[in-house]
């Protein structure tokens, strides 16, 4: 133990005293033993899980009021357990666990408009009561950008972020529309914005919502004749988050609803956060006044994470978690799952899982293992009629129609794409290929498949088609 870290600590200490009930002081902070200090990070011993648990749960944020004066605003605090006889071993070990440094959100609350029930007409200016209104802001603490690592695959997405976290509404960036495949770090990047506005501007008013419970809602308001009050709700926000616009694909209804909600929050200076997971220009089924103002904004793409990317987001995971994994390990792991984060992070669950379960050393066996077992599961699922319905979902349509015998360009497009990614993922042989998709022999599945060849060099707007139904069918 550092004598700084023991005066920094001290100090922390008759903060912290003066602001809480002295029997509380005694029974959570008088037992922890500070350690060590390195680049403002402060470590402490705390006796167990449970203890660490409870100081985060409840005294996060005293925590990091009595640390940051000591230390300034870059402080962070790391909790030490000491754990004992681990699966019947007599050797103890040391976790170490970094505080999230964040409480929980709490909740909005707003002025709004009551609705008044006497029939004769009023003047529309005057509010004829006040209803204060608690806002959830559904919002995830765990999603930050502490832990939304950047790389070249994420940079400009994640800078646009922080930029609107900084001045919702005051940037060019409204609405900031964020697209990219599945588990790039969407949601997470999301939530991060709305959770930073929340904690540097308590007063502004952040709603996250996904666009399928969005429409549900819209459902719900137009069954009970309540869409004007559903309007008035969302046009009280400051920050609208809504995650998966793209369902909101072929929803008339919903869309014009969003569209003077959208209208209403960017005339006014309020921020709109979207992610999709295809770029506007890619969208189908969605209103062409919506799509300009998508475009009004910055749309910034999220791509595959490269590998030193896939490095630092599996150290991280691991630092957060209080796990040490030997660096062949990681390396390996990061070598070979290289489709997106959900499934690296995935990985090590089940390689800490595994290890846990069956009492076995991490090893780069055990690793190997997971890994195969986690790509074989992943290349088993690619069937042809899996394919069918990746290709139709895609273009927005159902399997009877892509196997139909219409002509029509963009089916005629779906159905050669179905048979060229069949007979690239599959061992199928073109006959049977043919069957499958829609009764054809095999000479159509071989024009299909020049077809793919020759547009995918001719035209841009097919290529991208290609590439994106190639990254869906690798996951």
């Amino acid at each position: 133990m550092s004598h700084n870290a023991s005066a920094v600590w001290n100090n922390c200490l008759s903060f912290i005293e003066d602001n809480i009930q002295p029997q509380a002081y005694k029974t959570w902070f008088l037992p922890i033993v500070p350690l060590k200090i390195n680049n403002n990070v402060l470590n402490i011993q705390v006796p167990s899980k449970f203890f660490y648990e409870w100081l985060e749960e409840h005294y996060v944020k005293l925590l990091k009021t009595a640390l940051q004066k000591e230390l300034g605003p870059d402080a962070r605090l790391v909790y030490s357990i000491r754990m004992e006889n681990r699966f019947g071993n007599t050797a103890a070990f040391t976790e170490n666990i970094p505080s999230s440094n964040r409480s929980g959100l709490s909740p909005q609350q707003v002025d709004a408009p009551l609705h008044s029930q006497n029939a004769e007409l009023k003047n529309p200016f005057v509010i004829p009561g006040i209803k204060n209104l608690q806002i959830e802001s559904q919002l995830n603490p765990n999603y930050s950008f502490e832990n939304f690592l950047e790389g070249d695959s994420n940079r400009l997405g994640r800078s646009a972020a922080l930029a609107v976290a900084s001045k919702p509404g005051g940037t060019s960036f409204n609405p900031l529309l964020i697209f990219g495949g599945v588990g790039l770090g969407k949601t997470h990047l999301a939530h991060a914005i709305g959770v930073e506005i929340k904690e540097k501007y308590q007063d502004k008013t952040v709603l996250y919502i996904a666009a399928e419970k969005f429409t549900q809602q819209y459902i719900e308001a137009v069954k009970k004749n309540t869409r004007n009050d559903f309007i008035h709700f969302y046009q009280l926000l400051d920050v609208l988050i809504i995650d998966d616009v793209q369902f909101l694909s072929g929803k008339t209804g919903t869309q014009d609803v969003f569209f003077h909600i959208f209208n209403h929050l960017h005339q006014n200076g309020k921020q709109v956060i979207l992610t999709s997971d295809k770029a506007p220009v890619d969208m189908q089924d969605i209103e062409q006044r919506l799509l300009s103002r998508f475009k009004w904004g910055l749309s910034a793409e999220l791509q595959l994470p490269n590998y030193e990317t896939r490095i630092s987001i599996l150290k991280n995971k691991l630092y957060r978690d209080g796990v040490e994994i030997e660096e062949d390990i990681i390396e390996y792991v990061a070598k070979n799952i290289k489709t997106n984060v959900r499934e690296l992070e995935g990985a090590i669950i089940s390689l800490i899982a595994q290890s846990s379960f069956n009492k076995a050393e991490i090893t780069l066996d055990l690793a190997k293992e997971v890994v195969m077992k986690f790509v074989k599961n992943t290349k088993r699922e690619v069937s042809i009629d899996y394919i069918q319905k990746v290709v139709s979902d895609y273009f927005q349509m159902d399997a009877e129609t892509l196997q139909s015998k219409t002509r029509r360009r963009h089916i005629v497009q779906a159905r050669q794409l179905a048979m060229y990614f069949a007979k690239k993922f599959t061992k199928a042989s073109l006959a049977s290929i043919g069957n499958q998709v829609g009764k054809r022999d095999h000479a159509t599945v071989l024009h299909a498949c020049k077809t793919v060849d020759n547009l995918s060099f001719t035209d841009k707007q097919f290529r991208k088609y290609v590439e994106d139904l190639s990254q869906k069918l690798s996951l």
